[in-house]
């Protein structure tokens, strides 16, 4: 098969399946539309995941959700039949945390987010204020003249936060608005989209930072290659023998495209084989990007193979 051909995997014979998963020695998978839906194991994906571990292929789940800490994730994993540990985690919020420790920052955090970051940032023995419910108390007036900047703030991580507020907003930007503060996103999903209604996803939020701080930040989740970095030096991966499924082409398969990687679709998220089609007869480059080299109906029809 040729890369980023879009090919059904289905359509291969046996041998030439065995030949594909022979090429990978490291395989990274997103999780939620993947190997899960919310709190239920996609079928035979425990398998699949399991079977790659006893064969001993490398396996990371990497994941765009930053409400979680790795453990917390590890604690959902385990019950949903998945044999991995912590090492086996890579999350935006850990990501955050261990780019603020690398870079030898010793100040405070000021955090658009959930506990997933704050206890990352606790484990590296990084300061964090922000974290909880934050609304305008009396007249806006009134709210603005309270606000007090701790000096000691010097970076600005945002995450999804279920409590985001104008109060929130207005107080990042303004950390923001000294250069030397770090403006850190944890992900630039855009919503997640539900039968009747949409969810505003992280993406939504880091814009409306973007627009009112008049600054672009390091985003820390997929596609953004910062990943490809820490994955690189701290697990020695080949990326030409490196694996990246996803459901998602604009975070999943494009961190594949952006990291020299294989890449797998499947069908059980976002994205499926109309969607494919739609991108390799675009004009554009950058949307011809996001086809993936095979997909597949779901992870679990690589079973028979294993």
């Amino acid at each position: 098969m040729s890369k980023y051909s879009g090919q059904n995997l289905a359509s291969l014979s046996p041998a030439e399946i065995k030949q594909w998963i022979d090429s990978f020695d490291t395989v990274l998978t997103d999780c939620d539309g993947v190997i899960w839906v919310d709190n239920n194991p996609l079928p035979g994906a425990p398998e699949v995941i399991n079977r790659f571990i006893a064969n001993g292929k490398k396996l990371f789940f990497v994941t765009n959700n930053s409400t979680k800490t790795r453990p917390e994730f590890v604690e959902k994993a385990v019950k949903l039949g998945f044999n991995v540990n912590i090492d086996n985690i890579i999350s935006t919020a850990y990501l955050a945390a261990q780019y603020l420790k690398n870079v030898g920052f010793s100040k405070t955090v000021y955090t658009i987010g959930s506990t997933g970051i704050t206890k990352e940032l606790d484990a590296v023995g990084i300061r964090h204020i922000g974290i909880g419910p934050d609304t305008i108390q009396g007249s806006l007036a009134d709210t603005v003249s309270s606000f007090v900047p701790d000096t000691d703030v010097g970076a600005v991580i945002v995450g999804f936060d279920e409590h985001f507020s104008f109060v929130k907003m207005m107080k990042a930007a303004s950390y923001l608005n000294n250069p030397d503060v770090i403006f850190i996103g944890t992900n630039t999903d855009e919503r997640f989209p539900m039968p009747d209604r949409v969810i505003p996803g992280t993406g939504s939020i880091v814009k409306a930072m973007v627009t009112c701080s008049e600054r672009d930040p390091i985003v820390m989740g997929k596609p953004n290659p910062h990943i490809c970095e820490i994955i690189r030096k701290e697990y020695n991966v080949d990326p030409a023998r490196t694996l990246m499924i996803g459901d998602r082409c604009n975070t999943d398969i494009l961190l594949g495209k952006n990291c020299d990687f294989q890449t797998l679709l499947v069908e059980t998220g976002i994205h499926n084989a109309d969607d494919i089609g739609k991108y390799g007869k675009s004009d554009d480059p950058a949307v011809r990007a996001l086809v993936p080299d095979v997909y597949l109906a779901k992870l679990g029809d690589l079973l028979p193979y294993l």
